[in-house]
């Protein structure tokens, strides 16, 4: 498998993300779920980290991160997702919200649920950002359900030989539906320089 071994020609147009739509999104998930009352958040490392890790500081809830993944330094390695950091013994007799950035199948998120109950979770709930129409009857909650190419705000860029260069498997992506890697795709920030470092 390679950098572009996901098939983006099933997806239906492009969706750039901007940072400020993150955070709108998380704020809807937070709305729907704050009903519930989740005692505990799992996002899945690395793309649920973000949304997660947000989600549980607006709730103001515990967070432990969980990470599964078919990818090994970026690259998919695998058909299925193998375990790299499982639930911790705290989710026991807690209400459990499992997040995610996406979800196709669901595979992942079955995954965490199933794993959180055996280490005796109350009960067990999923949010994702993003879910494919394919995929949104798997999932709890979800910010956004679209088949276009969701273009996320943390991963678009990469830093290679010494430059910050548009993601390649995005590049891949976006050549399948026909578009350019341009820089208008980028997000736009202002340049800094480190206070303290080499």
């Amino acid at each position: 498998m390679s950098e572009s071994s996901y098939d983006y020609s099933t997806r239906s147009g492009v969706r750039p993300i901007a940072w400020d739509e993150f955070h709108g999104l998380v704020k809807a998930l937070v709305v729907a779920v704050a009903p519930w009352r989740p005692e505990v958040v799992l996002p899945v490392l690395r793309g649920g980290a973000y949304a997660g890790t947000l989600l549980a500081h607006l709730l103001q809830i515990e967070v432990h991160p969980v990470r599964l993944s078919r990818r090994q330094d970026d690259v998919v390695v695998r058909e299925t997702p193998r375990w790299l950091v499982e639930p911790p013994a705290a989710v026991a007799g807690r209400r459990v919200l499992v997040v995610d950035e996406m979800c196709s199948s669901g595979q992942t998120l079955r995954m965490v649920k199933a794993r959180a109950l055996e280490l005796g979770a109350a009960e067990v709930r999923t949010a994702t950002l993003y879910a494919h129409t394919w995929g949104a009857a798997a999932v709890d909650y979800t910010g956004l359900i679209t088949d276009a190419l969701v273009m996320n705000p943390w991963d678009r860029e990469v830093y290679r030989d010494g430059a910050f260069i548009f993601h390649p498997e995005y590049a891949v992506a976006l050549a399948q539906q026909g578009v350019g890697a341009d820089a208008s795709l980028l997000i736009p920030a202002p340049s800094f320089v480190v206070a303290k470092g080499e």
